[in-house]
């Protein structure tokens, strides 16, 4: 899935097969308060590799084979935190599982617009763009 701004990224299906050792995400911290939903979110699998989910600034949704930021500082405007527990997301509940399907979508013009992973118990996660942030829900 092609975006015009950030290109093809990863293909995403090579995460069939795979186990899920460990999940990353970035969230953004100001005064004192966390985001509501991550800003990234990395899946770190049993072939050593990372994929990373998050949005670009046209409101598409990228996947790229990208290990995780270190945390950083923002100034006034907050800063973004980066860690294995540091809130509550659908890919946590699925810590350990092997992914057993993946469907991309996408509109014309405007590349991926959202993804769904599924495990085996037939549980899904979709990422998707909403409102220019990521969004995962089950």
């Amino acid at each position: 899935m092609r975006c015009p701004l950030h290109g093809a990224g990863t293909d995403p299906t090579r995460l069939v097969g795979r186990e899920i050792k460990a999940v990353v995400a970035s969230w953004h911290v100001y005064e004192g308060e966390r985001s509501e939903a991550p800003l990234d979110v990395w899946l770190l699998d049993s072939e050593g590799e990372s994929t990373r989910i998050t949005t670009g600034s046209d409101q598409c949704l990228i996947v790229e084979s990208e290990t995780p930021h270190q945390p950083y500082d923002m100034g006034e405007w907050g800063r973004i935190e980066v860690g294995e527990d540091l809130g509550d997301h659908p890919f946590l509940r699925h810590l350990g599982e092997t992914v057993a399907t993946v469907a991309e979508y996408a509109a014309p013009g405007t590349g991926r617009t959202h993804l769904e992973i599924g495990f085996a118990d037939g549980d899904r996660v979709r990422a998707d763009c909403y409102e220019g942030d990521l969004r995962l829900t089950r």
